[in-house]
Protein backbone atom coordinates (compact mmCIF):
# COMPACT_ATOMS: atom_id res chain seq x y z
CA UNK A 1 0.00 0.00 0.00
CA UNK A 2 1.44 3.36 -0.99
CA UNK A 3 1.44 6.41 1.25
CA UNK A 4 -0.99 8.06 -1.16
CA UNK A 5 -3.57 5.38 -0.41
CA UNK A 6 -3.55 5.97 3.36
CA UNK A 7 -6.49 8.02 4.62
CA UNK A 8 -6.61 9.37 8.17
CA UNK A 9 -9.57 8.14 10.16
CA UNK A 10 -11.83 10.66 11.87
CA UNK A 11 -11.73 10.26 15.66
CA UNK A 12 -13.79 11.93 18.36
CA UNK A 13 -12.46 12.34 21.89
CA UNK A 14 -14.97 12.95 24.66
CA UNK A 15 -13.84 14.22 28.07
CA UNK A 16 -16.01 14.00 31.18
CA UNK A 17 -14.71 16.89 33.32
CA UNK A 18 -17.09 16.04 36.16
CA UNK A 19 -15.25 12.81 36.94
CA UNK A 20 -11.70 12.53 38.23
CA UNK A 21 -9.59 9.68 39.54
CA UNK A 22 -7.39 11.48 42.06
CA UNK A 23 -6.76 14.81 43.72
CA UNK A 24 -3.96 16.88 42.21
CA UNK A 25 -1.54 18.14 44.83
CA UNK A 26 -1.66 21.96 45.01
CA UNK A 27 2.14 22.06 44.81
CA UNK A 28 1.97 20.61 41.29
CA UNK A 29 1.18 24.13 40.08
CA UNK A 30 3.10 27.23 41.06
CA UNK A 31 5.12 30.20 39.89
CA UNK A 32 8.79 30.91 39.40
CA UNK A 33 10.11 34.40 40.15
CA UNK A 34 13.46 35.48 38.74
CA UNK A 35 14.66 39.05 38.27
CA UNK A 36 14.59 39.11 34.47
CA UNK A 37 13.36 42.11 32.45
CA UNK A 38 13.16 44.36 35.53
CA UNK A 39 10.93 41.88 37.36
CA UNK A 40 12.16 43.05 40.80
CA UNK A 41 13.71 46.52 40.67
CA UNK A 42 11.48 48.45 38.30
CA UNK A 43 8.79 45.78 38.63
CA UNK A 44 7.38 43.99 41.67
CA UNK A 45 9.48 46.08 44.06
CA UNK A 46 7.64 49.40 44.23
CA UNK A 47 10.73 51.65 44.48
CA UNK A 48 10.56 54.28 41.71
CA UNK A 49 14.11 55.67 41.97
CA UNK A 50 16.79 53.88 39.98
CA UNK A 51 20.26 53.58 41.53
CA UNK A 52 19.05 55.27 44.70
CA UNK A 53 22.34 54.84 46.56
CA UNK A 54 24.75 55.37 43.63
CA UNK A 55 26.12 51.82 43.67
CA UNK A 56 26.01 51.00 39.95
CA UNK A 57 29.25 50.41 38.04
CA UNK A 58 28.69 53.90 36.65
CA UNK A 59 27.59 55.35 40.00
CA UNK A 60 25.67 58.34 38.58
CA UNK A 61 23.71 56.23 36.11
CA UNK A 62 20.04 57.14 36.25
CA UNK A 63 20.84 60.71 37.34
CA UNK A 64 20.69 63.69 35.01
CA UNK A 65 22.20 67.15 35.53
CA UNK A 66 20.72 69.07 32.59
CA UNK A 67 22.42 72.38 33.42
CA UNK A 68 25.86 71.03 34.32
CA UNK A 69 28.99 70.32 32.34
CA UNK A 70 31.66 68.12 33.87
CA UNK A 71 34.36 69.99 31.95
CA UNK A 72 33.70 73.39 33.56
CA UNK A 73 33.38 74.91 37.04
CA UNK A 74 29.60 75.25 36.51
CA UNK A 75 29.46 78.69 38.11
CA UNK A 76 25.94 79.17 36.70
CA UNK A 77 24.64 75.89 38.14
CA UNK A 78 26.54 73.25 40.09
CA UNK A 79 27.91 69.73 39.88
CA UNK A 80 27.65 66.41 41.73
CA UNK A 81 30.45 63.93 42.34
CA UNK A 82 30.31 60.44 43.80
CA UNK A 83 32.35 59.83 46.95
CA UNK A 84 33.36 56.26 47.70
CA UNK A 85 33.96 55.21 51.30
CA UNK A 86 36.50 52.47 51.95
CA UNK A 87 35.42 51.52 55.46
CA UNK A 88 32.18 49.75 54.55
CA UNK A 89 31.25 46.63 52.59
CA UNK A 90 27.81 47.85 51.52
CA UNK A 91 26.37 51.15 50.33
CA UNK A 92 29.86 52.57 50.01
CA UNK A 93 28.96 55.48 47.73
CA UNK A 94 27.18 58.77 48.30
CA UNK A 95 26.67 61.88 46.19
CA UNK A 96 28.25 65.21 47.09
CA UNK A 97 26.47 68.12 45.42
CA UNK A 98 28.06 71.54 45.00
CA UNK A 99 25.50 74.27 44.27
CA UNK A 100 27.00 77.45 42.80
CA UNK A 101 23.71 78.90 41.56
CA UNK A 102 20.52 77.48 43.09
CA UNK A 103 18.46 78.80 40.17
CA UNK A 104 20.57 76.87 37.71
CA UNK A 105 21.35 73.52 39.30
CA UNK A 106 19.02 70.54 39.34
CA UNK A 107 19.41 66.80 39.80
CA UNK A 108 16.94 64.48 38.07
CA UNK A 109 16.37 60.74 38.48
CA UNK A 110 14.81 59.13 35.43
CA UNK A 111 13.44 56.07 37.21
CA UNK A 112 13.20 52.70 35.49
CA UNK A 113 12.70 54.06 31.98
CA UNK A 114 10.34 56.54 33.64
CA UNK A 115 8.18 56.52 36.78
CA UNK A 116 4.53 55.50 36.67
CA UNK A 117 2.66 58.15 38.68
CA UNK A 118 -1.11 58.17 39.29
CA UNK A 119 -3.26 61.23 39.93
CA UNK A 120 -4.25 61.74 43.59
CA UNK A 121 -1.95 58.93 44.76
CA UNK A 122 0.37 59.73 47.67
CA UNK A 123 4.08 58.88 47.44
CA UNK A 124 6.56 58.49 50.29
CA UNK A 125 9.76 60.42 49.62
CA UNK A 126 12.86 59.85 51.74
CA UNK A 127 16.48 60.90 51.51
CA UNK A 128 19.62 60.59 53.62
CA UNK A 129 21.47 63.91 54.05
CA UNK A 130 24.69 64.99 55.74
CA UNK A 131 26.82 68.14 55.97
CA UNK A 132 24.42 70.71 54.45
CA UNK A 133 26.94 73.55 54.28
CA UNK A 134 25.07 76.59 52.97
CA UNK A 135 22.13 74.56 51.63
CA UNK A 136 18.91 75.43 53.47
CA UNK A 137 16.29 73.51 51.48
CA UNK A 138 16.00 70.45 49.27
CA UNK A 139 12.91 70.60 47.03
CA UNK A 140 11.71 67.31 45.53
CA UNK A 141 9.42 67.60 42.51
CA UNK A 142 7.63 65.12 40.26
CA UNK A 143 7.80 66.10 36.59
CA UNK A 144 5.58 64.77 33.81
CA UNK A 145 6.75 64.08 30.26
CA UNK A 146 6.54 67.81 29.45
CA UNK A 147 8.48 68.81 32.59
CA UNK A 148 5.38 70.17 34.29
CA UNK A 149 5.48 69.89 38.08
CA UNK A 150 2.78 67.44 39.20
CA UNK A 151 3.75 67.18 42.88
CA UNK A 152 6.38 68.48 45.28
CA UNK A 153 7.65 68.55 48.85
CA UNK A 154 10.41 70.38 50.73
CA UNK A 155 13.07 69.05 53.11
CA UNK A 156 14.86 71.30 55.63
CA UNK A 157 18.21 69.65 56.41
CA UNK A 158 19.42 70.58 59.88
CA UNK A 159 22.11 68.08 60.89
CA UNK A 160 25.72 67.62 59.87
CA UNK A 161 25.43 63.88 60.57
CA UNK A 162 23.74 61.41 58.28
CA UNK A 163 20.01 61.79 58.88
CA UNK A 164 17.01 60.24 57.13
CA UNK A 165 14.36 62.80 56.17
CA UNK A 166 10.87 61.70 55.15
CA UNK A 167 7.99 63.51 53.48
CA UNK A 168 5.17 62.74 51.06
CA UNK A 169 4.18 63.95 47.62
CA UNK A 170 0.60 63.93 46.28
CA UNK A 171 0.39 63.67 42.50
CA UNK A 172 -1.88 66.19 40.79
CA UNK A 173 -1.80 64.35 37.45
CA UNK A 174 -1.11 60.92 35.99
CA UNK A 175 2.14 60.37 34.12
CA UNK A 176 3.49 57.14 32.65
CA UNK A 177 7.06 58.41 32.37
CA UNK A 178 7.52 60.89 35.19
CA UNK A 179 10.85 61.87 36.71
CA UNK A 180 11.97 63.02 40.16
CA UNK A 181 13.80 66.35 40.29
CA UNK A 182 15.77 67.76 43.22
CA UNK A 183 16.42 71.49 43.50
CA UNK A 184 18.27 73.34 46.24
CA UNK A 185 18.11 76.68 48.02
CA UNK A 186 21.37 78.27 49.11
CA UNK A 187 24.94 78.00 47.86
CA UNK A 188 27.37 75.41 49.13
CA UNK A 189 27.69 71.64 49.39
CA UNK A 190 25.47 68.83 50.60
CA UNK A 191 25.87 65.03 50.79
CA UNK A 192 23.01 62.80 49.58
CA UNK A 193 22.29 59.07 49.73
CA UNK A 194 19.37 56.60 49.57
CA UNK A 195 17.06 58.85 47.53
CA UNK A 196 13.77 56.97 47.49
CA UNK A 197 10.19 57.29 46.27
CA UNK A 198 7.46 54.71 46.93
CA UNK A 199 3.71 54.72 46.46
CA UNK A 200 1.87 54.54 49.77
CA UNK A 201 -0.64 52.20 48.17
CA UNK A 202 1.45 49.03 48.29
CA UNK A 203 0.58 45.37 48.79
CA UNK A 204 -0.98 45.04 52.25
CA UNK A 205 0.00 48.71 52.81
CA UNK A 206 3.52 47.71 53.82
CA UNK A 207 5.74 50.76 53.79
CA UNK A 208 8.31 50.59 51.01
CA UNK A 209 6.86 47.29 49.93
CA UNK A 210 5.63 45.59 46.76
CA UNK A 211 3.41 46.86 43.97
CA UNK A 212 -0.17 46.08 44.90
CA UNK A 213 -1.44 45.67 41.35
CA UNK A 214 1.22 43.14 40.37
CA UNK A 215 0.91 41.04 43.52
CA UNK A 216 -2.86 40.93 43.04
CA UNK A 217 -2.30 39.48 39.56
CA UNK A 218 0.06 36.86 41.00
CA UNK A 219 -2.43 36.08 43.76
CA UNK A 220 -5.08 35.48 41.11
CA UNK A 221 -3.01 32.60 39.76
CA UNK A 222 -3.50 30.70 43.05
CA UNK A 223 0.05 29.30 43.03
CA UNK A 224 0.81 26.23 45.12
CA UNK A 225 4.48 27.14 45.38
CA UNK A 226 6.76 30.11 44.78
CA UNK A 227 10.22 29.35 43.40
CA UNK A 228 12.86 32.03 44.04
CA UNK A 229 15.31 33.68 43.22
CA UNK A 230 16.20 31.81 40.04
CA UNK A 231 17.25 30.60 37.67
CA UNK A 232 20.68 31.46 36.46
CA UNK A 233 20.75 34.35 38.95
CA UNK A 234 21.37 31.71 41.63
CA UNK A 235 24.54 30.46 39.93
CA UNK A 236 25.91 33.71 38.56
CA UNK A 237 28.12 34.05 35.51
CA UNK A 238 30.94 33.74 38.03
CA UNK A 239 30.84 32.50 41.61
CA UNK A 240 31.72 36.01 42.83
CA UNK A 241 28.48 37.23 41.25
CA UNK A 242 26.26 34.44 42.49
CA UNK A 243 23.17 35.11 44.58
CA UNK A 244 23.99 35.08 48.31
CA UNK A 245 20.83 35.13 50.40
CA UNK A 246 22.49 36.49 53.55
CA UNK A 247 23.29 39.71 51.70
CA UNK A 248 19.59 40.24 50.92
CA UNK A 249 18.23 40.47 54.48
CA UNK A 250 18.43 43.01 57.27
CA UNK A 251 18.08 46.79 56.84
CA UNK A 252 17.59 47.81 53.21
CA UNK A 253 20.42 50.35 53.32
CA UNK A 254 22.87 47.63 54.39
CA UNK A 255 22.12 45.27 51.53
CA UNK A 256 24.91 45.10 48.96
CA UNK A 257 23.73 45.67 45.41
CA UNK A 258 24.90 43.37 42.62
CA UNK A 259 25.02 43.62 38.86
CA UNK A 260 22.16 41.57 37.45
CA UNK A 261 23.02 38.23 35.90
CA UNK A 262 21.00 39.23 32.84
CA UNK A 263 22.69 42.62 32.51
CA UNK A 264 25.08 41.65 29.72
CA UNK A 265 23.92 38.18 28.72
CA UNK A 266 23.04 39.14 25.16
CA UNK A 267 25.33 41.42 23.14
CA UNK A 268 22.45 42.69 21.02
CA UNK A 269 20.52 44.03 24.01
CA UNK A 270 22.91 45.27 26.65
CA UNK A 271 21.24 46.72 29.75
CA UNK A 272 24.02 48.43 31.72
CA UNK A 273 21.51 49.96 34.14
CA UNK A 274 20.22 46.56 35.28
CA UNK A 275 21.29 45.84 38.87
CA UNK A 276 19.78 44.14 41.91
CA UNK A 277 19.19 46.31 44.98
CA UNK A 278 17.75 43.29 46.85
CA UNK A 279 14.82 45.36 48.04
CA UNK A 280 13.09 42.04 47.47
CA UNK A 281 15.31 39.77 49.51
CA UNK A 282 14.71 36.46 51.20
CA UNK A 283 12.60 37.93 54.01
CA UNK A 284 10.28 39.64 51.53
CA UNK A 285 10.20 36.40 49.52
CA UNK A 286 9.11 34.29 52.48
CA UNK A 287 6.59 36.95 53.45
CA UNK A 288 5.11 36.99 49.94
CA UNK A 289 4.88 33.19 49.89
CA UNK A 290 2.98 33.33 53.15
CA UNK A 291 0.66 36.04 51.81
CA UNK A 292 -0.15 33.95 48.74
CA UNK A 293 -0.62 30.72 50.67
CA UNK A 294 2.13 29.23 48.50
CA UNK A 295 4.85 26.86 49.64
CA UNK A 296 8.23 28.61 49.49
CA UNK A 297 10.69 26.81 47.23
CA UNK A 298 14.04 28.60 47.56
CA UNK A 299 16.88 27.63 45.24
CA UNK A 300 20.44 27.71 46.58
CA UNK A 301 23.77 27.56 44.80
CA UNK A 302 25.90 24.45 45.07
CA UNK A 303 29.31 25.85 44.26
CA UNK A 304 28.85 25.76 40.49
CA UNK A 305 28.70 28.90 38.37
CA UNK A 306 26.53 28.84 35.27
CA UNK A 307 27.78 26.04 33.04
CA UNK A 308 26.74 28.01 29.97
CA UNK A 309 29.22 30.71 31.05
CA UNK A 310 32.38 30.29 33.15
CA UNK A 311 31.41 26.99 34.77
CA UNK A 312 33.51 27.82 37.84
CA UNK A 313 33.57 24.99 40.34
CA UNK A 314 34.16 24.83 44.09
CA UNK A 315 35.97 21.60 45.06
CA UNK A 316 33.90 19.21 47.14
CA UNK A 317 36.21 19.61 50.13
CA UNK A 318 35.57 23.38 50.09
CA UNK A 319 31.77 23.25 50.03
CA UNK A 320 31.46 23.95 53.76
CA UNK A 321 30.28 27.59 53.41
CA UNK A 322 27.62 26.58 50.87
CA UNK A 323 26.33 23.82 53.11
CA UNK A 324 26.28 26.20 56.07
CA UNK A 325 24.31 28.73 54.02
CA UNK A 326 21.64 26.08 53.44
CA UNK A 327 21.50 25.15 57.12
CA UNK A 328 21.32 28.81 58.14
CA UNK A 329 18.50 29.43 55.67
CA UNK A 330 16.50 26.66 57.31
CA UNK A 331 17.08 28.34 60.66
CA UNK A 332 16.15 31.76 59.29
CA UNK A 333 12.90 30.39 57.88
CA UNK A 334 11.92 27.96 60.61
CA UNK A 335 14.09 28.50 63.68
CA UNK A 336 12.83 29.73 67.03
CA UNK A 337 13.61 33.30 68.04
CA UNK A 338 16.31 32.13 70.46
CA UNK A 339 18.45 30.96 67.52
CA UNK A 340 20.73 33.49 65.75
CA UNK A 341 18.91 33.45 62.41
CA UNK A 342 15.47 33.01 63.93
CA UNK A 343 16.20 36.05 66.08
CA UNK A 344 17.02 38.11 62.98
CA UNK A 345 13.76 37.04 61.34
CA UNK A 346 11.98 38.16 64.52
CA UNK A 347 13.80 41.52 64.46
CA UNK A 348 12.66 41.99 60.87
CA UNK A 349 9.06 41.67 62.02
CA UNK A 350 8.14 37.99 61.80
CA UNK A 351 8.53 36.08 65.08
CA UNK A 352 6.59 33.07 63.81
CA UNK A 353 8.38 30.61 61.51
CA UNK A 354 7.68 30.56 57.78
CA UNK A 355 7.30 26.76 57.78
CA UNK A 356 9.61 26.15 54.83
CA UNK A 357 9.47 22.50 53.69
CA UNK A 358 11.51 22.44 50.50
CA UNK A 359 14.90 23.59 49.21
CA UNK A 360 16.24 23.28 45.68
CA UNK A 361 19.98 22.72 45.25
CA UNK A 362 21.44 24.17 42.07
CA UNK A 363 19.73 25.31 38.89
CA UNK A 364 19.94 23.95 35.34
CA UNK A 365 23.13 22.09 36.13
CA UNK A 366 24.23 18.68 35.04
CA UNK A 367 27.01 16.13 35.03
CA UNK A 368 28.88 14.13 37.67
CA UNK A 369 29.98 17.19 39.63
CA UNK A 370 26.38 18.28 40.10
CA UNK A 371 25.14 14.80 40.99
CA UNK A 372 27.74 14.59 43.77
CA UNK A 373 26.33 17.76 45.30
Amino acid sequence: MSAQQLVAQKTNLEVDATYYLAEIAPTMYGIFFEDINFAADGGLYAELVKNRSFEFTLPKMGCLEPNSNRHTYNTESGIAVVVQQTNTESNANFLQVTVNNPKGYQLINEGFRGMGIKKSEVYDFSINIAKPQGITKVIAELLDEDENIIGSTTILPDSKNWTTYEAFITASQTSEKAQLRLRFEGKGTIDLDMISLFPQNTWKNRKKGLRKDLVELIEGLNPGFLRFPGGCIVEGRTLARRYQWKKTIGPIENRSSLINRWNTEFNHRLTPDYFQSFGIGFFEYFQLSEDLGAEPLPILGCGMACQFNTGELVPMDELGPYIQDALDLIEFANGTIDTPWGKLRHEMGHPEPFHMKYIGIGNEQWGPEYIKR
